[in-house]
């Protein structure tokens, strides 16, 4: 696992970053190793990549021409085995969603994470398989309700109770049109799956750009999976044009790496950038006189200004001040110390 930390979700750069090049190699090995080569290139995490027959992912007589667009884009056993290779000895981690379960059992051993795409989610036998295996799984939920992805949470938890552990069960929010438009992120949806699920939450972009990308991270995402590419212009299958690039996804890293940092801890206290600059003090308010008053004087509202530095007594406190006595002597414009055994 080629990540920052132990938690699987957890990436170099803040979330886990998926670089899916899925079917863009539209079948062609040489193609797909150079795009590994610049995905591997771009900082991505993960380099993802899709298992499949066509002849056991879709019925060649209810929909031939689907059977006969999965079939173009095959690659071999062999030729997936070398990809994975390919990652794993870059340093950098191979995922893949695996649609066709007997090339799981000889591609487990390159697989950290198990990723089920959208398209599997109410495939319960085919997720079963995934979850007996008890490694860490990400879902996505494009096509699906919430009640749909509660199930399907549901179902897997009641396969394996490995999985109420939210960090071996991360679900995106999805839409599985390509490309959509950014009304149909529907990023708030990542807040009703973290409440409904409790899993570790994250986004699977089918947008045009990284912009919809960084706003999920600003809203709490923890994984980013984004199709992968070496150029759009002239392309024609569709996943390409919602592709990154590998100087794109280099920027992005950047700045989701900004953007994690920007999100903190959720401890809201003093900074040490501010305690250790003074501003605590210097940028609050103290109590002040704005006169010169005399030992045993009584205070009156209007004697009263608050003004930076907080030294003596702080401002929230001023009000306590009114009408008692001074036990010294002060100038006008000098802050007033805590009297609270003195004053009268």
């Amino acid at each position: 696992m080629k990540t920052s930390s132990s938690h699987p979700f957890q990436g170099r750069h803040g979330p886990l970053l998926i670089a899916e090049i899925g079917g863009n190699h539209e079948g062609d090995f040489d193609y797909a190793q150079r795009l590994t080569a610049l995905a591997i290139e771009s900082g991505a995490d993960f380099v993802k990549f899709q298992l499949y027959r066509g002849d056991t992912l879709v019925s060649p007589v209810e929909s031939p021409d689907r059977n006969a667009h999965f079939k173009k884009f095959e690659l071999t056993r062999e030729q997936h085995l070398a990809l994975a290779n390919q990652c794993e000895n870059a340093g950098v981690g191979y995922m893949a969603s695996v649609w066709d379960l007997e090339m799981l059992d000889w591609i487990d051993d390159h697989l950290p994470i198990y990723k089920i795409g959208s398209g599997d989610l109410t495939a319960y036998p085919v997720v079963r398989e995934f979850a007996k295996r008890g490694k860490p799984i990400i879902l996505s939920t494009g096509l699906a309700t919430l009640e749909e992805v509660t199930d399907a949470t549901a179902f897997i938890r009641g396969v394996n109770p490995v999985y109420n552990q939210s960090d071996h069960l991360a679900v995106l929010q999805c839409t599985s049109m390509y490309p959509i438009d950014d009304c149909d992120a529907n990023l708030r949806v990542m807040d009703s799956l973290r409440e409904a699920t409790g899993t570790t939450i994250g986004y699977s972009d089918h947008t045009v750009g990284s912009l919809a990308l960084l706003a999920a991270v600003a809203r709490g995402a923890e994984v980013l999976e984004f199709h992968f590419t070496d150029q759009r212009e002239g392309k024609v299958f569709r996943d390409h044009k919602v592709s990154l690039t590998r100087d794109e996804v280099k920027e992005l890293a950047i700045q989701v790496n900004r953007i994690s940092k920007m999100l903190g801890d959720g401890l809201k206290r003093p900074l040490p950038c501010e305690v250790e600059t003074g501003h605590v003090t210097s940028f609050r308010r103290g109590t002040y006189l704005k006169r010169s008053m005399s030992e045993g004087e009584m205070i009156q509202a209007e004697d009263l200004a608050c003004l930076r530095p907080n030294h003596g007594v702080d401002a929230r406190k001023a009000d306590s001040l009114i009408g008692r006595r001074l036990p010294r002597s002060f100038a006008a414009w000098e802050s007033l110390p805590v009297f609270d055994q003195e004053m009268q």
